[in-house]
């Protein structure tokens, strides 16, 4: 499963589906999918992604020849979409 992210403000983001259901609910969100987050929530949602990125173990890597990417490294394009969002007062949906 893939979930992409939309705002008017950015360009969509896809991610794979455990890690973007981790990111929703790191944001406040059930993880429910489809979804979105009415602009004035935004912020907060920022903050709990921000927040769960920081708290997060480390990704059990899969593949020996490729090195690990860590959530905060995978949470970058979202954090950038959410701020974008902020900054045009735009809503952000995913599906």
């Amino acid at each position: 499963m893939l979930i992409t992210f939309h705002t008017d403000a950015f360009a969509d983001i896809t991610l794979f589906g455990e890690v973007g259901l981790s990111f929703l609910k790191s944001m406040g969100h059930s993880g429910t999918v489809p979804g979105a987050i009415l602009a004035a929530d935004v912020p907060a949602a920022l903050a709990g992604l921000r927040a769960g990125v920081t708290a997060a173990a480390p990704v059990a890597q899969t593949d020996a020849d490729e090195p690990p990417v860590s959530m905060s490294n995978r949470a970058l394009p979202l954090i950038q979409l959410l701020e974008a969002a902020i900054a045009a007062k735009a809503d952000v949906m995913w599906d």
